[in-house]
């Protein structure tokens, strides 16, 4: 067994490297944040001065209060973290649902909303959409299947899912048209806001929203896994019930535990301290998404300069993560001797990264905190590549 590969183990990307990963970019953790990742590195450090038996219930560090502080930032009643956006939507529908009850979900859901409906035995009814290269939803086809489900099954789903931008192609829905329709059915209403909440506004109230899923490492500036449930005073006894189950023989009991969190939300140490250390950072930046927009929408304009490069989903961008079509840079891939790893290969040479390896007929891209200056070394960068390759640029 050779130990030594593990050793000093280091990531490939420098600190003066352009990061375009589109699951990476609003989990850039800002200076101070790493100073406390340092200080926070072992494993259940938070801990120190654990006397209630759950991190959640930690006052030094204040993470007690960072629940309270991140709810009204977001404008909903109660924060619970959890072990990720993922497990976030496992909780609050097993809070919600039955074995064989009906959710309806957007069809650009993240994959692990649909895992988590086959965990807990769901059936799925999907929000179609327009196809390509739009790819958008009607809000109004909810209410359509609402009544085709309570014609069908004699009652009305159980939960209405949004995905408020989605993974794929960084569509954006308004979550408040969702939740007037909702409030109508008097059918709880679940946002998945992992790419929204941390960078940019959220009111759950204006958006009648009963739930809403963060996730920390991807957009709140924190290291990882880290998840966050919003939810209102309503569904929360419901959705975080304590332990009642008792030793037979030791009469043990743990009635401070939540059995949905494994007893305690597992974010011991550097995920939760980095997502404290973030927030007043994360509280600030919000205010400045205009400005994060209008580059994502320059940057499309200028990267379409090349021949054939085509942005799929809303036009004009709604949100910064983007995918492109890039059919003249697939061709140039079928004749290099490095296939698709060619453009991969170019943009380290530039110190650009985040596109995935081997892609060359569509590759995704996140613009969000990045400087006009470093979104024009991309731009330029792109540039070389195309002429280098003969691919025009108008």
């Amino acid at each position: 067994m050779n130990l030594n590969k593990y050793k000093n183990v280091k990531r490939r990307i420098g600190k003066d490297w352009i990061n375009l990963n589109p699951i990476q970019r609003g989990g850039v953790l800002p200076p101070e944040s790493r100073e406390t990742l340092q200080s926070f590195g072992d494993g259940y450090s938070t801990c120190d001065y654990c006397l209630e038996g759950r991190v959640d219930l930690v006052d030094s560090p204040p993470i007690d209060d960072l629940a309270g502080d991140i709810a009204k930032f977001v404008n909903m009643d109660e924060i619970m973290f959890t072990a990720g956006c993922r497990h976030v939507q496992w909780v609050a529908l097993k809070a919600l649902t039955e074995p064989g009850d009906v959710i309806v979900i957007d069809s650009l859901a993240h994959y692990t909303t649909y895992l988590a409906a086959e965990n807990l035995d769901l059936e799925i009814r999907e929000v179609p959409h327009n196809g390509y290269p739009d790819f958008e939803l009607e809000v109004e086809d909810y209410a359509d299947i609402i009544e085709e489900v309570e014609e069908k099954k004699g009652e009305t789903p159980a939960v209405l899912f949004l995905t408020h931008v989605d993974y794929r192609y960084g569509n954006r829905i308004n979550p408040e048209k969702v939740g007037k329709i909702a409030k109508k059915w008097k059918i709880p209403y679940f946002v998945n806001a992992a790419y929204t909440g941390g960078i940019m506004p959220i009111d759950g109230r204006r958006w009648k929203s009963d739930f809403i899923g963060f996730s920390g490492h991807k957009s709140w500036a924190s290291s990882g896994p880290i998840g966050m449930l919003a939810t209102s005073y309503e569904h929360s006894e419901k959705t975080f019930p304590k332990s009642e189950v008792k030793g037979p023989w030791s009469g043990r009991g743990f009635t401070k535990k939540i059995p949905q969190l494994f007893g305690c939300p597992p974010v011991f140490g550097a995920p939760i301290a980095t997502l404290m250390s973030s927030f007043p950072h994360v509280y600030e930046r919000v205010q400045n998404w205009d400005e994060h927009l209008e580059n994502a929408r320059w940057f499309v304009d200028k990267l379409e300069k090349i021949e054939d490069f085509r942005q799929i989903g809303q036009r004009p961008r709604k949100h910064t993560l983007m995918s492109i079509e890039t059919p003249s840079f697939h061709r140039v891939s079928k004749r290099h001797e490095r296939r698709g790893f060619f453009l991969y290969d170019e943009l380290k040479e530039r110190k650009i990264a985040g596109i995935q390896p081997g892609l060359t007929k569509m590759i995704k891209i996140n613009t969000y905190g990045l400087s006009k200056e470093e979104l024009e070394h991309v731009i330029s960068s792109f540039y070389e590549i195309a002429e280098k390759y003969d691919v025009e640029v108008g």
